[in-house]
């Protein structure tokens, strides 16, 4: 016991000095170096020393920075669930709260004269993009600077000029990148908004600061970031340190110096040597994300399966395998191993094993643990180390097919552990390659599906025997999810006969095309016959004579014919012993019948006893971003009828008997049995009952070279660009010391990530220590501030029809006006000394009382009762979008239209959709991708925008119509800037490569790979691998670190967007009526009418 205690009471000892500690974002004072470590913040002496703890219990989003006079440090935290700004004195003391809208507030530096903070927001944004804003020290409502798009700043002494970064960045860390997101640092005189750019090659210059006459920034103009200077008399900049090493990560200047951080350092340059050194910084705390404890888990459930009776159900859930019974007994973690990721649980026919992928050895291997997790598990090696996926057991227990990243499927006799391999995929899948393999009863044979060479799937068997695969289907329908019927005699499977366009989910034109299946059976054996052979009620003849019928006993004799009717032939009848299966090959394509059972878009095939299989369906079309609710059905041979089971699931597994079945619905996990409709909530499982003793170090060690393999087995360049990918990994992992935080294993990640120089290597989430979320209400508007009151300066209007675009002041009834007042929130008065969401914490989706009235003084006022929402962002980009529209249609005399494309998934095919055809009625159309987050490739929108006229529509009345009607055949401009990428960069790639029309604006982002369908690590968080790599036609890859240059190039001026000015909407249009008036809209007369009959015959 005593041992137990120590273990977890230990006394925080000094680390040691030479410990590379992921210190972010440094700031300077006279005395003190600022920053950020373990999701705290921290000072210590500029010589040097040990760093004392200044502000901590929260999640620090935000660098810290020392007023002028260096007795505050503003922040941004993450105190209640929302990043706002905090000051504190910078001896300590209690942090004070600045801001309270429900978007992030990150504080980015001080006003000269110490009584503001700058911070970035995107409270105003109509897109994502942010802008800088100043709030008072003492509170208040913040001011925007009059720059429009603005990350980063800093003020010349006097306060009349800011430099400033105009462009944030979605992969700050990406090595050697040249898109359209390098950010440039302007000089704003901030009087008019007129900026001057200092010099560059679209080069990557960021955190400015400056001090005296003279802007101090990093930039990666030379290689790896280092620290150079602009002087703003001379408007030269000169480069002060060589940097052959590690990039300069943050810098900040204070009192005749910069500090900076390096990955696992910081360092202090003094500008009057030009000399730089070492900070020696040692911790000598504990860190609360580093101690061991205990935790929940059963939110963090990545695959799911139940055992062969369904008396439990067994989970992969943080790395490791737990059990859950279905009604008594505990939950049991089999596994209990902090050090290692154990996945992808299986449990065996006969109840003995439980399968399951784990890393223990460093690259995963198959493991079988018996089912109360007691005795050490059996480890098979698998050959060619890889990611492995779905063990699937043979029903006698024996064998085990599995299939791996390399597109390969598998299989494995556990008593002769040497993998064999049964086939191999032609091309790459996006997610997990899923063959469905399934076992034949007898374990001799394996069933299957993969994708054929026209990118249909096709149904294979494979015999044990003579390691035979066979193609079973003709590859004229999409077969998919083959099982073996328990009986041995019959074959089960999916087929399309519209997969069509949708069998590429990366195009935009697989997106909403009813697909369905049917349900297929194979008969094995040439001398079996159909079991679903036409049926009719026919008397039975008997040789003896019929006694005569009693009136007592006429009921009883129709109850008796009912119910020989409904007795199940012997073929139905579970058998004692294993049938052999045998395939005659010969005419099997003539065998394939289909099944009664209504055609829909299933997704899931498993068999249960003979003559049962279960199947899920799923929706016909959906473009939602969500997986929709599916549903389990169960079809029965014999009375060929389909029963349903339940609704609302988002997966089921089958227990091996099909006596029982594991469903997730609403995310919560159900055992139910499989002979009659479950109701909601039967058969709720103990998951909230799933924990084990997290070991933080530990684990993040093993997410760390976890990362590695993601990406050694999923990037889709073998050689990495160069990069030695085994040595990157040991050079990194003397970093994994220095680690506070799980926020700081995710900064490790990105940096070492960003030398493979590529885009879409994203690190997300991980488990992080709970917060409480205290929501903001909104009430869709802009505020100002007269009189000491906030007055109304815009409303935002939305669609009160549509959901998504309800906005509370234009209710009817409840309706409020720009230019009144907000005098009280639910009876309290509110002040401009108060900002003014803090009046709304807790309100979103409730119902509250504001008085509003036409004066300050709150004469005239009156109360309304509205709901605020959570979030405005759809309101304000709705607005953007209809003004813009107003505006083309102004600016055009009514000739052209406008369509805003927001990505190129769900949100861009709607507004196509929506808004293109709605214009076919303009001469010309201005596409507007700015702000285009992606998806897929929108090749459905090239082509609408391709067609061309074919013919014309001249009917006897109306008017006469070119064909294909619905099209624009004017002209056509897309406006493009930095923050279009992925998709959005193919999709303007693609429209200059069709010759549609030129594009506008400035460069973009230039991330242009394929991701998706990775393991997820061990505490939920994720990384991905660019698994495809998409080039141009001509043996370049045109686009990925480059972006697609405008044909016309227009930056938003700050000085014309101040005055509410879109150059780039105005641009494109002068563009498009330029194009109308060179080349006008065709015009086809219909040609003469026919004169058969120039004489009636007598």
């Amino acid at each position: 016991m005593a041992a137990a205690i120590a273990a977890f009471f230990i006394l925080p000892v000094a680390a040691r000095s030479d410990t590379p500690y992921l210190f972010q974002n440094p700031t300077l004072s006279a005395s003190q170096i600022a920053f950020e470590y373990g999701g705290e913040i921290w000072t210590v002496d500029r010589a040097g020393g040990q760093a004392r703890r200044l502000v901590t219990g929260f999640d620090l989003e935000g660098a810290p920075y020392f007023s002028p006079d260096g007795s505050r440090l503003a922040f941004s935290g993450n105190y209640d669930g929302n990043i706002d700004v905090y000051v504190v004195p910078s001896s300590g003391g209690d942090p004070r709260r600045l801001t309270y809208h429900p978007g992030a507030d990150v504080a980015v530096g001080w006003t000269p004269d110490g009584k503001n903070i700058l911070f970035r927001s995107a409270r105003a944004s109509y897109a994502d993009e942010d802008m800088l804003y100043t709030v008072p020290i003492t509170g208040g409502f913040p001011k925007p600077l009059p720059l429009g798009m603005a990350e980063f700043g800093s003020y010349s002494a006097d306060a009349t000029h800011l430099a400033y970064v105009p462009t944030g960045q979605w992969e700050p860390q990406w090595q050697r990148y040249r898109g359209g997101q390098t950010t440039p640092i302007w000089i704003a005189d901030l009087a008019d908004s007129s900026v001057t750019e200092i010099p560059r090659d679209n080069t990557n210059d960021r955190n400015p600061m400056w001090v005296g006459g003279t802007v101090y920034f990093l930039s990666d103009r030379s290689g790896p970031a280092t620290l150079y200077a602009y002087d703003t008399l001379t408007r030269r900049v000169r480069q002060l340190m060589r940097d052959n090493g590690l990039d300069f990560l943050s810098a900040n200047a204070g009192p005749g110096g910069v500090v900076y951080a390096q990955l696992g350092s910081l360092h202090l340059y003094d500008i009057a040597t030009q000399s730089a050194h070492t900070v020696p910084v040692t911790i000598a705390a504990d860190l609360p994300q580093v101690r061991p404890h205990w935790m929940k888990v059963g939110d963090q459930i990545q695959n799911a399966n139940i055992s062969p009776s369904g008396v439990r159900a067994v989970f992969e859930s943080h790395g490791d395998i737990f059990t859950v019974p279905a009604l008594h007994g505990d939950v049991r973690n089999i596994t209990n191993t902090p050090t290692v990721a154990d996945r992808d649980p299986a449990w065996s026919p006969d109840g003995r094993w439980i399968a399951y992928f784990s890393d223990r050895s460093g690259e995963y291997a198959l493991h079988l643990k018996d089912q109360k997790g007691l005795q050490q598990a059996r480890v098979i090696t698998l050959p060619s180390p890889s990611f492995f996926y779905t063990p699937t057991w043979s029903p006698d227990s024996k064998k085990i097919a599995y299939s791996d990243k390399h597109m390969n499927l598998w299989y494995v006799d556990i008593d002769h552990p040497r993998p064999v391999r049964v086939d191999t995929a032609p091309y790459e899948a996006f997610g997990a390659l899923s063959f469905n393999e399934q076992w034949s009863p007898d374990s001799r044979w394996l069933t299957y599906n993969k994708q054929l060479s026209n990118f249909l799937n096709g149904v294979f068997v494979y015999s044990i025997d003579d390691h035979r695969p066979r193609q079973i289907t003709d590859g004229m329908s999409d077969s998919r999810n083959p099982v073996f019927d328990q009986d041995g005699r019959y074959l089960y499977f999916l087929a399309s006969t519209n997969t069509a366009l949708t069998s590429n989910g990366l195009d935009m034109t697989s997106d909403q095309h009813p697909t369905s299946s049917n349900l297929y059976m194979a008969v094995l054996k040439e001398d079996s016959a159909s079991p679903v052979k036409p049926q009719s009620d026919e008397e039975r003849v008997t040789d003896e004579p019929t006694p005569s019928p009693k009136p007592s006993s006429r009921a009883g004799a129709k109850g008796a014919h009912a119910s020989s009717a409904a007795k199940p032939s012997s073929e139905g009848k579970p058998r004692e012993e294993t049938p052999q299966v045998s395939i005659d090959f010969d005419g099997l394509l003539q065998r394939i019948i289909s099944l009664p059972v209504p055609a829909a878009n299933y997704v899931q095939l498993n068999a249960g006893e003979a003559g049962q299989v279960f199947l899920l369906r799923a929706p016909l079309t959906t473009v939602e971003p969500q997986p929709p609710p599916m549903s389990v059905l169960k079809f029965d041979l014999h009375s060929r009828k389909t029963l349903p089971l339940a609704n609302g699931v988002t997966g089921f597994a089958l227990s091996f008997n099909g006596k029982k079945m594991l469903v997730n619905q609403d995310d919560h996990w159900s055992i139910v049995g499989t002979e009659a409709p479950a109701d909601p909530g039967e058969g709720a499982i103990a998951t909230d009952d799933m924990e084990l003793q997290s070991q933080p170090r530990q684990e993040w060690a093993q997410m760390y070279h976890e990362t590695w393999r993601i990406e050694r087995d999923f990037f889709y360049d073998k050689h990495f660009g160069g990069l030695n990918i085994a040595r990157t990994e040991q050079r990194f992992a003397a970093f994994l010391p220095g680690i506070g935080s799980r926020n700081d294993l995710s900064f490790l990640l990105r940096q070492m990530l960003s030398y493979l120089s590529t885009g879409h290597l994203f690190v997300n989430g991980g488990a992080q220590p709970p917060l409480q979320h205290v929501n903001v209400g909104l009430l869709g508007a802009d505020y100002s501030v007269q009189q000491g009151r906030y007055r109304f300066a815009k409303i935002y209007s939305g669609q009160n029809w549509n959901p998504e675009l309800q906005a509370p002041l234009t209710q009817p009834g409840a309706t409020v006006h720009a230019g009144e007042y907000l005098l009280a929130v639910n009876g309290r008065p509110l002040h401009a000394d108060q900002d003014v969401y803090s009046a709304f914490e807790g309100t979103a989706g409730k119902q509250i009382v504001i008085k509003v009235g036409p004066s300050a003084e709150a004469s005239g006022s009156r109360d309304i009762t509205v709901t605020p929402v959570r979030n405005e962002g759809a309101l304000r980009n709705y607005e953007w979008i209809d003004h813009n529209r107003a505006e083309v249609d102004r600016l055009s005399g009514g000739k052209l239209g406008y369509v805003y494309l927001p990505d190129t998934q769900y949100g861009g095919f709607t507004n196509f959709n929506r808004y293109f055809f709605a214009q076919v009625n303009k001469q010309g159309v201005i596409l507007d991708e700015r702000f285009n987050h992606g998806g897929q490739i929108a090749d459905y929108i090239i082509d609408m925008l391709q067609r061309k006229p074919m013919g014309i529509l001249v009917p006897r009345e109306g008017r006469i119509t070119l064909d294909p009607p619905l099209a624009i055949y004017g002209p056509k401009v897309m406006i493009i800037n930095q923050y279009a990428g992925s998709g959005g960069d193919a999709m303007p790639w693609y429209f200059r490569n069709a010759k549609i029309g030129p594009l506008v604006g400035v460069r973009t982002w230039g991330g242009l790979v394929g991701i998706g369908g990775y393991p997820a690590l061990m505490d939920g968080g994720g990384v991905t691998a660019p698994r495809i790599a998409i080039g141009g036609l001509h043996g370049q890859w045109e686009v990925e670190g480059h972006g697609i240059a405008p044909d016309i190039e227009v930056w938003q001026n700050p000085q014309l967007t101040r005055r509410g000015r879109d150059p780039q909407l105005e641009v494109a249009v002068q563009t498009a009526m330029r194009m109308l008036r060179e080349h006008p809209v065709p015009h086809f007369a219909p040609p003469p009418y026919p004169n058969h009959h120039e004489r009636i015959p007598r």
